[in-house]
């Protein structure tokens, strides 16, 4: 495995970019029991190469969950906000889409599950992202007990990866293909 973290994010990000297509995490979600049953989930807006999670979105939507939206602050901490469906998203810093009213940075407390974005993670649940240390700041707040899944696709979990202190670990990956426990 490449000892750099920034080495590894380059050759995932240099993987992901080679993707013919995009799968989505909505058939893995919502075979699990934990997705079926939360009231409210954090969840993301995909962009580019990532694993797809719009039609996640609806799918929660369209069954009266709540989905909890981050949005980047400028110094790279996330706010959150309700999903008001992806039509009614604006636009925010970095290309991202954002809900229109901003509930706070500690409204990730409020979530019965998170799913975040990774490029990778290990068996372990180190969680490799995108360098900018906003979800290892959001993750703090979520409450101990919280399951904590990232979104990856199959291939981009490793037996292990290069980790900081601060880093935050995630308690299983959610893939195409599955939800896979981590430990």
């Amino acid at each position: 495995m490449i000892s750099t973290k920034a080495a590894v994010r380059q050759s995932l990000l240099d993987a992901r970019r080679s993707l013919a297509t995009c799968q989505g995490v909505l058939d893995a979600a919502r075979a699990t029991q934990q997705v079926q049953q939360a009231r409210r989930v954090a969840l993301y807006v995909s962009t580019g190469p990532e694993p797809q999670t719009g039609s996640l979105i609806d799918w929660l939507l369209a069954g009266d969950h709540e989905v909890l939206l981050p949005i980047l602050y400028a110094d790279n901490d996330l706010g959150w906000g309700l999903a008001p469906g992806a039509a009614d998203l604006v636009p925010g810093r970095l290309g991202l889409s954002e809900p229109r009213v901003d509930l706070g940075s500690e409204a990730i407390a409020t979530a019965d599950l998170v799913i975040c974005p990774a490029l990778a993670v290990d068996r372990t649940g180190v969680r490799l992202g995108r360098g900018g240390g906003s979800y290892d700041r959001a993750l703090t707040r979520v409450p101990a007990g919280v399951p904590v899944w990232a979104a990856v696709y199959d291939n981009e979990i490793f037996d292990q990866l290069p980790s900081d202190p601060h880093d935050r670990p995630v308690h299983a990956a959610l893939t195409p293909g599955g939800l896979v426990q981590l430990t």
